[in-house]
């Protein structure tokens, strides 16, 4: 079986709805998952924009949401999941506001695509105190099974 990631809030490469946006709520969307790799210790989920601040000339990617230490028997993140409620051992590192947490899609201009990438390693990493996106990849380096991946878009109504 495939190692596979969907949502039931929006179809691979559709449009992220409002509510889990600046724009609405922000909430985070309903996340599941499958296929996850026999010998996978831990999973990854990073969230993030490669499209900004423009998509016809992006600079930076944007990241909105880092969780790691996911449990592997672990399916689904139910829409609006709050920290308390994450699976047991699961840890959180800091978004592009320096905050820990989800911050939904609110992109300047244009239309963006958001990657919900979800890797699956094969050790459990050590507590690394709220790290950001880069500091825990470089910790994942050499652990990594495999990785699956959701894309949505959202674009503002100014």
């Amino acid at each position: 079986m495939p190692f596979t990631i969907t949502s039931a809030s929006f179809p691979n490469h559709g449009a992220i709805p409002e509510r889990h946006t600046c724009d609405g709520m922000n909430v985070s969307p309903q996340l599941g998952w499958s296929g996850v790799p026999e010998n996978t210790k831990s999973l990854v989920l990073i969230i993030d924009d490669p499209d900004a601040p423009d998509p016809r000339a992006p600079k930076m990617t944007w990241v909105h949401w880092v969780l790691y230490n996911i449990p592997p028997d672990t399916h689904e993140l139910p829409e609006g999941i709050a920290a308390a409620a994450l699976p047991p051992g699961t840890l959180q590192g800091k978004n592009d506001w320096q905050a820990i947490g989800y911050r939904g899609p609110c992109p300047p201009t244009g239309n963006h695509h958001y990657f919900h990438k979800l890797i699956a390693l094969d050790i459990v990493l050590p507590d690394l105190k709220s790290p950001t996106k880069a500091a825990l990849e470089t910790m994942m380096q050499g652990y990594t099974i495999s990785r699956a991946e959701l894309i949505g878009r959202y674009q503002r109504q100014h």
